[in-house]
This record gives C-alpha cells, sequence and structure tokens, in this order.
C-alpha cells in the first residue's frame, strides 16, 4: 500500500479542513468575548482552541496512519488514528471542565454579559462553517471509515449545539432579562461536550483493543469464506480494525486427501471471493485437514 492511499489522502484533507475552520472560529470567537463578556462564549473559545490542538493532532495521525507498513510495523499505522482520538477527547474533556468551572463561578458571583449582537453574529458564522465542515466530515468518514475523523466530527457536532446555546444564552440574558442564563447554559455546554468525549471514546478503544467487527458484518465475510464448493468449513474466524485498514484470519477445512498444491488454489480461491466484496481487507488463511481442531484455539 502506497504513501498515496486515496483514502489518505481524503482524510488527509478533512483534517486540513478541521484547522482551518479552528483557525477561523478562534479569531471570530476571541473578538466577541472580550466584547460581550459571555461565559458562554469564553467556553465557545476555549472548545474552539482545543479544537485547533485536536485538529493538528489528528492531521498527523491520520497522516501517520496512511504510512505504508515497515518492517518495525508489519500491520501498518492504523492505530495512530485510534491514538489521535483519544488525544481528542482528553482535550474535550478538560475543555468540558473548564467551562463548567467558569460557569459555576459566574453563577456564584453574578456579572452580566455585553453588547449581544457581537456574540450572537459571530455565532451564526460559525453555524455555518461548522456545518460545511461536518458535512464534508461525514462524506469522509463515509468513505474511509477514519476513527479519527470520526471523533473530529463528533466534536464538531458538539460545536454546533454549543454555538445555538450561546446565541440562546446571549438573547435571554441581554434581551429577556434573565441574567442567570449565561452561565445555566455554560453548564449544559460543559455536560454536553463531557457526553461528546464519552462517545468519541469508543470507537478508538475498540481499536486499540481490537474488538472484532459488528456481527452483521462479520457474518456475511463468515458465509462468503464458507461457500466454496472445495470449503469443507472454516474456523476461528478473527477480525479487527486499524485506522483505515481491516484485518481478517481463520482457517478452512478442506479434505484431508487433497494436495498442498490443491489447497493452495482453494485458498487463492477464497480469497479472491473475498477481495471482490471486501477488497480492503487484508486477509490470511490456514489450511486444515477436515475436523482438525487446534486445541489451543476457542472459537
Amino acid at each position: 500500500m502506497s504513501g498515496n492511499h486515496p483514502s489518505g489522502t481524503l482524510t488527509r484533507n478533512a483534517a486540513l479542513a478541521s484547522v482551518a475552520v479552528a483557525l477561523l472560529l478562534i479569531g471570530l470567537k476571541g473578538f466577541a468575548a472580550f466584547e460581550t463578556g459571555s461565559v458562554a462564549m469564553l467556553g465557545s473559545l476555549a472548545d474552539s482552541g482545543l479544537d485547533l490542538i485536536a485538529s493538528l493532532v489528528t492531521l498527523y495521525g491520520v497522516k501517520l496512519a496512511a504510512t505504508p507498513a515497515d518492517p518495525d510495523h508489519r500491520f501498518g499505522h492504523g492505530k495512530a488514528e485510534a491514538l489521535a482520538a483519544l488525544f481528542q477527547v482528553v482535550l474535550i474533556s478538560v475543555s468540558a471542565v473548564g467551562i463548567a468551572v467558569r460557569a459555576i463561578e459566574r453563577l456564584m458571583g453574578g456579572g452580566v454579559t455585553g453588547n449581544a449582537g457581537y456574540g450572537i453574529g459571530v455565532s451564526l458564522i460559525a453555524i455555518v462553517a461548522t456545518l460545511l465542515l461536518v458535512a464534508y466530515q461525514r462524506r469522509v468518514i463515509a468513505q474511509t471509515r477514519s476513527v479519527a475523523i470520526s471523533a473530529d466530527n463528533v466534536h464538531y457536532q458538539s460545536d454546533l449545539m454549543l454555538n445555538a446555546s450561546v446565541i440562546v444564552a446571549l438573547i435571554l440574558d441581554q434581551y429577556v432579562g434573565l441574567p442567570g442564563a449565561d452561565a445555566i447554559f455554560g453548564v449544559a455546554i460543559a455536560l454536553w461536550l463531557a457526553w461528546g468525549a464519552y462517545h468519541a471514546s469508543n470507537q478508538a478503544i475498540d481499536q486499540l483493543m481490537d474488538r472484532e467487527w459488528p456481527d452483521d458484518r462479520r457474518r456475511a465475510f463468515q458465509r462468503l469464506a464458507a461457500g466454496h464448493p472445495e470449503a469443507k468449513g472454516i474456523h476461528d474466524l478473527r477480525t479487527r480494525t486499524s485506522g483505515m485498514h481491516d484485518f481478517a484470519q481463520f482457517h478452512v477445512w478442506v479434505a484431508p486427501s487433497m494436495t498442498v498444491s490443491e489447497g493452495h488454489r482453494v485458498m487463492d480461491e477464497i480469497e479472491a471471493r473475498l477481495h471482490s466484496k471486501f477488497p480492503e481487507v487484508e486477509i490470511l488463511i490456514h489450511l486444515d485437514p477436515e475436523g482438525h481442531i487446534d486445541p489451543r484455539i476457542v472459537d
């Protein structure tokens, strides 16, 4: 697999788009936070700052994950994506705690916001930019199943709620006359970010722990592998995902009288059948005489 793999190019471009959006929003939200004094806007600014760091780590992670396998990493570098995703989870969690603390301080100490128009305008721009980024990321995820871009996408989806909350908080605080609304929305944003961190961590941890594929995909793979007319059955199917790469290995039973050459032909034909439906999967097949089971194997 070359370093110019199309999936690697797609994920790299998605990560670059995320960096660009984060830089734009930091500038706009910094100005709005200064003008309004809003804790919700301050939380949104902090989140965008962490977005930038997370996006830079994601960019590095997807570039590393697309690096071809080498003598020291024979299965490739795909897990770099999962590590980048977990780093994002840490940043999201830190952001959530910081926002919650600042919001509680505002609730306890009082204080009001000002110049709501700046905050509302910036938040509307942020929503439009984020919607465009999220739509682009979803197209990339559909083509690559990138766990790092998926984590970034979850974060930016939470940003949509965050920016909408800032608008509502400023309206309630300044125009409706509910001075505690800004701080309350700050707490709600923190809780939303914490939930997003939990959700984003699941897929990354599954990859790092070599979790099996989803049941429906695994069953489809197994049915196709067992469908060869000369195969007497398969067992010990093991699957895992590492970044954009999938791996599967299993044992095939064949007639004990079959020669090594004939058995090799059967395995090549099974592998060709599987690659027609699962083209990106790296497959390893072990040949067994029918009925043989290694006592060390737990299927």
